[in-house]
């Protein structure tokens, strides 16, 4: 289970966070410091971790950018980073600093050409993160609403150079109420490229209902509300 969880790192004000549902009220912070938190996850044995700028994310750009630097410094696997990533140089910046992969959906959305340029430059490396909300995509911050299903979405993109999908369940996110497989399911059905899923987990039961669906689980607060053991997973 260890290479399939990927650890969530979310950012907010320089601390380790989590929303309820990804309302940027509802917070609750787990550390004051990030680069710890990236260390014990390579201590354990992680070989990638998720983070999420989400200053950035309510914003337009990234904010927490020396954090991530510092836990770039500190993780040795590979690092995942989303979280207000609406230009070009943001990507070369993240690049420059030895970031593996981008976690993109805005731009997806709302700028197509530049969600193209993107992928010219930096093709099989960026995520393009597919945010249901009432079963229709939500962007910036998940504060608005978009005119696509996520199936839409992926028939945009799927034969492009992205490196595959973040699908996450916004009404499951940060709740603890366990997965729901079907969505999983759906959208695997219209889509070649690995789906990583996110949203509700509770548990290692959950981690096996995801098992055979998805290529990896962004888990968070299940692991920082100790429900997940690092210590007992394999």
């Amino acid at each position: 289970m260890k290479n399939f969880l990927i650890p969530a790192i979310d950012l907010k004000d320089g601390k380790v966070v989590r929303l309820y549902k990804g309302e940027e009220e509802n917070v609750k912070v787990y550390s004051h410091n990030p680069e710890d938190v990236a260390k014990r996850f390579e201590d354990f044995g992680f070989k990638r971790i998720h983070v999420v700028d989400l200053d950035g994310a309510f914003g337009s750009n990234l904010k927490n950018f020396e954090v991530i630097k510092n836990i770039r410094r500190v993780f040795s696997g590979i690092l995942q980073v989303g979280g207000g990533l609406r230009s070009l140089q943001m990507l070369r910046n993240l690049d420059e600093e030895g970031v593996d992969l981008f976690v993109v959906g805005t731009v997806a959305v709302k700028s197509p050409e530049m969600f193209e340029e993107m992928l010219d430059s930096f093709p099989e490396r960026i995520i393009l993160s597919v945010d249901s909300k009432g079963g229709m995509v939500s962007v910036a911050g998940w504060k608005e609403g978009s005119s696509y299903t996520p199936e839409e979405l992926a028939k945009l993109y799927d034969k492009k150079p992205i490196w595959g999908y973040l699908y996450t369940v916004v009404e499951k996110d940060g709740t603890l109420e366990g997965v729901d497989v079907e969505p999983y399911v759906k959208f695997k059905k219209f889509v070649n490229k690995p789906v990583l899923a996110s949203g509700g987990v509770a548990s290692i039961e959950d981690l096996k209902k995801l098992k055979g669906i998805v290529e990896g689980v962004v888990v968070g607060k299940a692991l920082y509300e100790g429900r997940i053991k690092l210590e007992e997973l394999e």
